[in-house]
């Protein structure tokens, strides 16, 4: 009996949590900084860690996703070219990490995030405006590089994969928050879907406690991204740049301690 209470306690926790990273992630990426922790919290392993939030963030991502497409704020001539691209890079990135110590990257990764939220935070402009102007063979080249790119780095290691794709897709097409978050949504989904398998196949993901927190991903996320929809820019930014710089702190405090 006290046992049944105890696993009831820790779906709560779970699904509170979950709710919470999806709807932080449905607007600016870095969920996991608060889905990740969550699981670890209540004893999961790291790999039941890892395969679990990836069944239950892909669920949270698959609704976002979709949100985004529905407003129009999802580039389809775009993805159709670099998507497949970032599937490509993401499965290269799993199967190089199995051969590699991907921690060879966090201090380079650390660099990185660090830049692209200080630049964003004190850049007036950056991401305020759509200044797409339309479909060339420079940035769709751009692009198809950047995706394999970050599909390689989100299978390969992953923390701060949502702040790249969007401050990317910002510089590659100039796009603004809203649109390059929609898109970043679409290309995370890919490379989760990729590692997604791989967990599933090697029996890395716990149900019991996936499917109910994928729910409440699931809410976070329909929440969150029909809040990004209606505030637009304005309001992803100052959460772009807090989740940007969270992502280092996390990182600086994991490499000391």
């Amino acid at each position: 009996m006290l046992e049944n209470v105890h696993i009831i306690y820790k779906i709560i926790f779970l699904c509170s949590a979950g709710f919470l990273a999806a709807f932080v992630d449905a607007i600016a990426g870095g969920g996991g900084l608060i889905s990740v922790p969550a699981y670890f919290a209540i004893g999961f392993p790291p790999h039941l860690t890892l395969g679990t939030n990836k069944f239950s963030s892909t669920c949270g991502a698959i609704v976002s996703t979709t949100s985004f497409a529905k407003s129009g704020k999802v580039d389809k001539d775009i993805l159709k070219v670099i998507l497949p691209l970032s599937f490509l890079g993401a499965a290269t990135g799993v199967f190089t990490v199995l051969l590699i110590d991907s921690s060879i990257l966090e201090p380079i990764v650390l660099f990185l995030i660090l830049g692209v939220g200080i630049y964003s935070f004190f850049s007036k402009t950056i991401g305020i405006e759509d200044n797409f102007t339309g479909i060339t063979k420079k940035n769709l080249i751009l692009g198809g590089i950047f995706a394999y790119g970050m599909g390689f780095y989100d299978g390969f290691f992953g923390p701060g994969a949502g702040s790249f794709i969007i401050f990317g897709l910002i510089k590659i097409y100039g796009f603004d928050f809203v649109r390059a978050s929609g898109n970043a949504k679409a290309m995370n989904f890919v490379s989760n879907i990729t590692s997604l398998l791989l967990f599933a196949i090697n029996g890395k993901i716990y149900y019991l406690m996936g499917i109910p927190m994928a729910l409440f991903m699931i809410m976070g996320a329909t929440v969150g991204s029909r809040l990004a929809i209606k505030e637009g820019s304005g309001f992803i930014k100052p959460v772009f740049v807090t989740m940007s710089l969270a992502v280092a702190a996390k990182m600086i405090y994991e490499i000391i301690i």
